[in-house]
């Protein structure tokens, strides 16, 4: 059965030769597979269209087992991702956590979106790091993570000076801290940005100016949370740490 398909190449490998698995993760069908034969030779035409992080139409022959690439339409090559190193890292991770959290052929338009509006915000020069995070946070319910992020997760209270706690899974005010006594202090803009990424719709993304400090804190929460809850091992989180350092001594 022929399929066609708009999304984006999360992961390839290749095969014998000349040949490529393209695995894609489209609006319509989710994660999906397929070779692509012939398309590690530099004049195939399935060469540029099955390059990691391209987005665009593919048409696949589906049916048992691995179906094939018949040809695609490129509607975005996202060039810029693959130009710059740093962005390369940062649009590796974001892919890598789609792939490594999702089912073959489970639809989830949503995290398509997400996926795509990230990639396309890293390609046009958004800084990167604050992009990560906003698809971060808005990763945590595709994963079934819910963390209070509106009020104290202990009392409920909406005012006050609040840090975040794993034990208690969300934002604690300083009225409760005795009941973690191993919360996370934050800076109160921290707090703020992260309930601004959890929450509002990335379509309406402004400029953000963020202190290389406040991103300090964003990343270490995030990363003790995903560590602590998700159950998601991501090879290319730990070249995407590498990048950063290099990126703050340059």
């Amino acid at each position: 059965m022929l399929e066609k398909i708009e999304g984006i190449v999360i992961r390839t490998t290749d095969y014998g030769e000349s040949n490529k698995i393209t695995t894609i993760y489209s609006r319509e069908a989710g994660k999906i597979s397929a070779m692509a034969r012939g398309a590690k030779k530099t004049n195939s035409r399935l060469a540029a269209v099955s390059q990691l992080f391209t987005y665009g139409y593919f048409l696949l022959q589906t049916g048992r087992g691995l179906g094939t690439l018949q040809q695609g339409e490129i509607i975005s090559p996202l060039r810029g991702l693959k130009e710059d190193i740093f962005k390369t890292a940062y649009a590796s991770y974001i892919v890598e956590m789609v792939d490594r959290s999702t089912q073959d052929n489970d639809p989830n338009p949503y995290l398509f979106e997400l996926m795509h509006q990230s990639l396309n915000y890293i390609s046009e020069d958004y800084d990167p790091d604050i992009i990560t995070h906003i698809f971060e946070m808005k990763m945590l319910q595709v994963l079934g993570l819910y963390p209070e992020m509106k009020k104290c997760s202990v009392c409920g209270a909406t005012e006050g000076t609040f840090g975040f706690s794993l034990k208690e899974n969300g934002l604690i005010c300083h009225r409760c801290l005795e009941s973690d006594p191993h919360f996370l202090p934050m800076s109160q803009n921290a707090i703020k940005l992260l309930r601004l990424f959890y929450y509002f719709d990335f379509n309406r993304l402004g400029t953000i100016s963020v202190k290389k400090e406040t991103k300090q804190e964003l990343k270490k929460a995030i990363d003790i949370y995903y560590d602590e809850y998700s159950g998601l091992h991501i090879k290319s989180k730990r070249f995407l740490d590498q990048m950063d350092s290099l990126k703050d001594k340059l």
